[in-house]
This record gives C-alpha cells, structure tokens and sequence, in this order.
C-alpha cells in the first residue's frame, strides 16, 4: 500500500505494525503458566501512563496484587458479581454460565485499575461530562491492552465487581472507584475473532451503521438488544 509522503509519518512497516495491534488484541480470558518477561510489567506502566487525559488530570491509579489471598478474595468477589449478572439475562443464562469470564486463577499478574479520589474537582474539559475522567482512565487500560499485545501477552478486562466491595478490599479512600480487574499473562495463542463474536453471542457492527456524516442517521442500525 502506497502512502503519501508526510514528515511526521512513521515507516511503513511501523504503520502496519500498529494497525495490526489494533486489529488482533483480544479480550482474554485464557492463560498459560508462566512468569512475565523482566521489564515487561513496568513497560505496560509505562504505556498506561502515557495515555491521554482531559485536563490533564491522570486519574488512573494502578494497585498490582500481588498477595494470594488478595486474590483469592478478588475471585470471589467475581463470582459473586458473575452469579448475579446470571439471574438477570432475560433468555442467555445458562448459555452465560457456560463462558469463562475470568482468568484470575491463571494469569500470571493481576492490576486493579481505579479512579483517583477527587475527580470531581477538575473541572477543565468536564464540567458538563464528568464521565471524562472514566474515558481517560479507559484509554490508560487501551495503551496496556495493545502494548500487551505488541509484547505477545494476553490481557484481560474484567468487570464483574461491585465497586464498593472492591474498594473496600483495597482500602481505597472515598471518592476512588475501581473500574477494571486487569489479567495478564502468557497465552497459547491470541483468536481469531473476539470470544464473544466466535461463541455466537454478538457480533461487530458493520462500520457504515456507526460512522455519520453532519447528522444522525435517520435509517441507522438499531444498537442491538442488550443482555
């Protein structure tokens, strides 16, 4: 693919590297035993605090657990959350009980990422959308997940807690929140497709039902039923 020429463009072959990152990093839920590689974990930190943020703010905090009764505690937090999520699926629950949500018992690392105490007072660029700082954090987990990727290390995002609860596991003070359980780890291979979009349980949206051009789409896809 021939590309025009621009200054501050990277090589080719890094431009093709990235894409490709983008386009096979993968949600997993699988791991293989085995330690992280020296360095790599302080390297992931590094790509996570490089992220963007509004105002500035950095509001990620990262807490790596590294105590195995911690985790033990974590995991039942999970399951608890994973039962829950399960009685209120309209039609899918058992069909929900059958997926492995979470790697926590095989991973090789496990990071909590929360939300600092005191969002609340940044004001620049989310007076009116004070869901910013949640995006920031967001793209702090997106910088890990495809550095991860790069590195050819699984990382998985997951979400069924109940933040109190986890708060208070990690004596976090009022105000922070915990947004992510994140799994890291050696894989046997990274999917094809998503997990979900293999298993029949959803699929992506085809590129022309989420990109508008100057107004909303009168004839637009419909966002499909949640479960």
């Amino acid at each position: 693919m021939t590309r025009p020429e621009n200054p501050n463009a990277f090589d080719a072959t890094a431009i093709d590297a990235i894409y490709r990152t983008i386009h096979s990093r993968r949600d997993i839920r699988e791991f293989i035993p085995g330690p992280l590689p020296d360095g790599l974990l302080s390297r992931l930190y590094a790509a996570a605090h490089a992220a963007p943020s509004v105002g500035f703010m950095q509001p990620w905090r990262l807490i790596h657990v590294v105590d195995a009764a911690l985790r033990d505690e974590m995991i039942t937090l999970v399951e608890t959350e994973r039962q829950a999520t399960a009685t209120v699926l309209p039609s899918r629950t058992t069909e929900f009980l059958k997926l492995k949500v979470e790697g926590m018992k095989t991973c090789a690392e496990v990071l909590v990422v929360a939300l600092m105490d005191g969002c609340e007072n940044h004001i620049f660029g989310k007076r009116t959308l004070p869901e910013m700082a949640l995006a920031s954090a967001a793209c702090a987990i997106q910088n890990m997940w495809l550095a991860a990727r790069a590195e050819g290390i699984g990382l998985g995002w997951v979400s069924f807690f109940e933040p109190e609860a986890l708060a208070r596991l990690f004596a976090m003070p009022p105000g922070a929140k915990p947004i992510a359980i994140l799994c890291i780890g050696h894989v046997a291979e990274f999917p094809a497709q998503p997990m979900l979009e293999a298993l029949g349980w959803g699929q992506r949206l085809p590129l022309e039902s989420v990109v508008f051009e100057n107004q909303w789409l009168k004839d637009a896809q419909p966002t499909p039923t949640a479960y």
